[in-house]
């Protein structure tokens, strides 16, 4: 790729963008950043198609060999559109793609957040190999079809699926920012604030060496002023929408004991502890057919709704019913709460449960333990250990004695309930003001945009999204807004088999970051 990236730019690249803005801040000239990338992005489809499934080729598991090469291609792109670009290193931690693009006169600097590592895969459970690139005709559950990659001079259909891992979370941003720098470093177009690139390689891994890289290159990103994080999808409805917080996250475990083996069914069943049955009513115990989590306190800490969440809320579609019908569901917990305000209140579901086999494997054994892993989603004014305490408070209510380690003898025939319960930590929540000013040229920005590709009104401002970025270190370590844009479609399948991107979705990523690198020059 990097080799057809280099022809395309061909004597352009004599001209950096460096040169192009040596005298300083011009205005644009007969177009604006927008229309740049776009024209170029009409002429450029197919190669830009390709580019993109050249980067879903390389795997990108975190710590593994595959991130550190997957890191260094992505390198050599950014410094093909004239980014200076290197990777940071921490020993033990999958590479940070950083990279900067000065301009002269820039009066705001942007960081741009994207991560290029990727979910685990098992590839039985893909149509495709994962790390194989397949073009389809439409979605797979529309009908869609295999199709060979475009030819060059070949039309693109924008409903077209590219299906390979990380092609909706999260290499796509990637493949959208590089063609927007190519097309402004080939017709001399200079973006408004200065650029600085942060590109992560653990956030599937939990971000955990995100607060070492920042604070060992502080000194790099204390001048920027707003974040914006490239990540996440579209509203359920198909409209772009902005994002001003995220949900934290954290994960325990809680297994429960009978016998000390597997037992025959027949010979000890009805006598022995069943032990899928008491992780059964435990877990019963925790929330009601409602979905109203019953772990005392568990709400007390959620802060407010705001009046500024509150107004978001009230502008935002009314969706719930065309997604329910889309996922095949009559009812939702919470109900009468739409989707949006239930992201706002703090989560306790169920991820996993196991105990014995099932299907083919099933047996005529009472299993010895069962185990279920947990996972909580938290909103700003919770405390991960604080809800995990809550959680094992309500276990010992229900006659529970918990451990952390598996129980030993004496245990076992002192304490007929036992519960070992491991995990939490996470992620936190955060959230940015709307108000910030800088926030509201980011709205300003992204609004034209989803106007210009979706029609008017198109752009929905969300107070949060369900899902968990790393954006604490940068709001909390930097102390400076943070921001999230999706571009993916909201059924890409992220963390599932068979993740993709809609074509069209591609296109609006280059109409949104041009308009984004274009901000109007403001001081604040």
């Amino acid at each position: 790729m990097q080799k057809t990236r280099a022809r395309r730019i061909g004597m352009a690249a004599t001209a950096t963008l460096a040169t192009a803005i040596l005298a300083g801040p011009e205005p644009l000239a007969a177009q604006s950043g927008a229309d740049v990338a776009r024209t170029y992005r009409e002429a450029h489809e197919v190669e830009i198609l390709h580019d993109f499934a050249e980067l879903l080729s390389y795997p990108n598991r975190a710590f593994t060999p595959d991130i550190v090469r997957a890191a260094e291609y992505i390198r050599g792109e950014l410094e093909q559109v004239g980014v200076e670009a290197e990777l940071l290193r921490i020993e033990g931690a999958s590479p940070i793609v950083y990279g900067e693009l000065m301009v002269p006169g820039a009066t705001r600097t942007l960081g741009i957040y994207v991560h290029y590592d990727g979910q685990a895969v098992d590839p039985s459970n893909w149509t495709h190999a994962p790390f194989e690139p397949t073009l389809y005709s439409a979605a797979m559950p529309a009908g869609g079809e295999p199709i060979p990659m475009p030819d060059p001079g070949d039309a693109v259909d924008p409903e077209w699926r590219l299906y390979a891992r990380s092609a909706g979370d999260d290499k796509a941003p990637i493949a959208a920012i590089l063609p927007v720098l190519e097309a402004f470093r080939a017709e001399g177009v200079q973006p408004t604030s200065n650029l600085i690139f942060f590109f992560d390689g653990e956030e599937e891994a939990g971000s955990r060496n995100l607060p070492a890289y920042m604070r060992q290159h502080r000194d790099r990103l204390e001048p920027i002023d707003i974040w914006l994080f490239f990540d996440g999808p579209a509203h359920p409805s198909g409209r772009p929408q902005i994002t001003f917080g995220v949900r934290g996250s954290m994960g325990m475990e809680v297994t429960v004991y009978g016998a000390t083996r597997n037992l025959h069914s027949g010979h000890y069943g009805n006598w022995a502890p069943d032990t899928g049955n008491i992780l059964a009513r435990l877990l019963a115990s925790m929330k009601d057919e409602r979905g109203q989590v019953l772990v005392e306190g568990w709400y007390d800490t959620a802060e407010p709704i705001g009046d500024e969440e509150r107004q978001a809320l009230a502008a935002m579609p009314d969706w719930d019913r065309e997604l329910m019908r889309e996922l095949g569901i009559i009812r939702t917990e919470g109900a009468p709460q739409s989707l949006p305000e239930r992201l706002l209140v703090p989560a306790l579901n169920v991820r996993g449960i196991t105990s014995g086999n099932t299907g083919s494997l099933a047996r005529n054994v009472i299993p010895n333990t069962a185990v279920a892993a947990l996972g909580i989603r938290l909103v700003l004014g919770n405390e991960s250990g604080h809800l995990r305490q809550l959680i094992v408070d309500h276990i010992e209510a229900q006659g529970f004695h918990v451990v952390s380690e598996d129980p030993d003898m004496e245990t076992r025939l002192r304490y007929p309930l036992i519960a070992k319960v491991t995990g939490g930590g996470g992620s936190p929540a955060a959230r940015t003001s709307m108000a910030n000013p800088f926030a509201q040229s980011v709205m300003a920005a992204a609004s034209l945009a989803a106007d210009r590709a979706f029609g008017p009104g198109s752009l929905v401002v969300a107070p949060g999204m369900g899902g968990t970025l790393p954006l604490t270190p940068f709001t909390e370590l930097l102390g400076k807004p943070a921001i999230v844009v999706p571009v993916a479609n909201h059924d890409n399948n992220q963390h599932a088999p068979d993740e993709n991107l809609r074509i069209a979705n591609l296109w609006y990523a280059i109409d949104l970051y041009a308009a984004l690198l274009t901000m109007p020059r403001t001081i604040f």
